[in-house]
């Protein structure tokens, strides 16, 4: 039985051609995230999902982006999911109903998921709205670091209803930078001090309430490190392991993005995020560069991050049909599609 290596990349398209399976059995891949382009129709994605499962025993972690508002890579089939920024919207004048529809929206982005055999997406955000990030936006709860933290601890309890755990990002916050880590490396020159009284508070509350895992931000905080976050011992291992006791999965954003280019080629950004700290890379959209990270990592062994990976697989797995018979699938579709249209409706008891 093989482990599950730290490497996390894409595949070409809707189905699976003899260049994904011979790279999907490196010893160093260990999960598989879906975009767009892999995506039909609900029952395309469960086959490709189910013959990237059964590639592996244990099987191979697969992971997509299924936020909502921009950043929801299923669509037709699937329950539109509105920006979280809308559940904020809420919570500013009627916090019961707030974080039952984030529950609610929770339970229904990870339901619709585990019905096509998707172990995680990337979810919640727990960036904070400081009205400057163009790459965050309304993809944030809100502003103010308690209320993110309680309508994500309330999102994460849906999430786990549903079978999947959390996964919380971008640590320790990329809310505050107007510059997009796809495209740039963003600079954020607060003290940690700020950071700490601000964007770290939902990632502790989190950490307390049982986040599974954390993705890192590709940000530089000049106060603290030179390093991006995603590439630093002081942020991984002194702060998000040692001060906020975190045990659970580290994510490295993807590799591909500008934010992480100043580290150098790709084997030398995924050892380094390894080194670091992180359990596992994300290596998007790049084919080449990622067999190039997979021969670097062919030796590579952490056992601790294999377990961290294994417990992020989904658990229940409804039928797609039998979740659209479900009652609670009904009446959330409903919940989701009212507070997007109307969101100052009364919440039917």
């Amino acid at each position: 039985m093989m482990t599950l290596g730290p490497l996390m990349l894409d595949v070409a398209g809707c189905e699976l051609c003899a260049e994904d399976r011979e790279l999907l059995q490196h010893p160093a891949v260990g999960g598989v995230i879906l975009f767009t382009r892999n995506f039909e129709s609900p029952q395309q994605v469960r086959a490709l999902v189910d013959e990237i499962h059964a590639l592996r025993d244990p099987q191979l972690l697969v992971a997509v982006d299924q936020e909502g508002g921009r950043v929801q890579r299923f669509r037709e089939g699937f329950t539109h999911l509105p920006p979280l920024a809308c559940l904020g919207r809420i919570y500013d004048t009627d916090k019961p109903r707030a974080k039952h529809l984030a529950r609610v929206t929770g339970w229904l982005m990870a339901s619709e998921l585990r019905a096509v055999g998707v172990d995680i997406s990337f979810a919640p955000v727990l960036d904070l709205d400081y009205g400057v990030s163009t790459i965050i936006g309304n993809r944030a709860l809100h502003k103010r670091p308690e209320i993110v933290a309680e309508l994500a601890a309330a999102y994460q309890g849906g999430m786990h209803d549903a079978g999947m755990a959390a996964t919380g990002k971008h640590f320790p916050g990329h809310g505050a930078v107007a510059a997009d880590s796809h495209v740039d490396l963003p600079v954020d020159e607060r003290r940690f001090e700020d950071i700490e009284q601000w964007d770290m508070v939902p990632f502790r509350r989190m950490v307390d309430a049982g986040l599974a895992a954390v993705m890192m931000a590709h940000v530089v905080y000049t106060q603290i490190d030179r390093q991006p976050a995603g590439f630093s011992r002081r942020w991984i291992r002194d702060v998000l392991r040692g001060q906020l006791n975190f045990n659970g999965l580290v994510f490295s954003d993807d590799l591909s993005m500008e934010g992480a280019a100043g580290i150098g080629d790709y084997a030398t950004r995924a050892l380094a995020s390894l080194e670091a700290g992180c359990d596992m890379v994300l290596v998007c959209n790049h084919r080449a560069e990622a067999v190039q990270v997979a021969e670097a990592l062919t030796t590579y062994q952490n056992p601790v991050a294999h377990t961290r990976i294994a417990r992020m697989h989904g658990r229940h797995s409804p039928d797609w049909d039998t979740l659209h018979q479900d009652p609670r699938w009904e009446q959330a579709v409903a919940a989701v599609k009212g507070y997007e249209e109307n969101p100052e409706l009364e919440l039917e008891s």
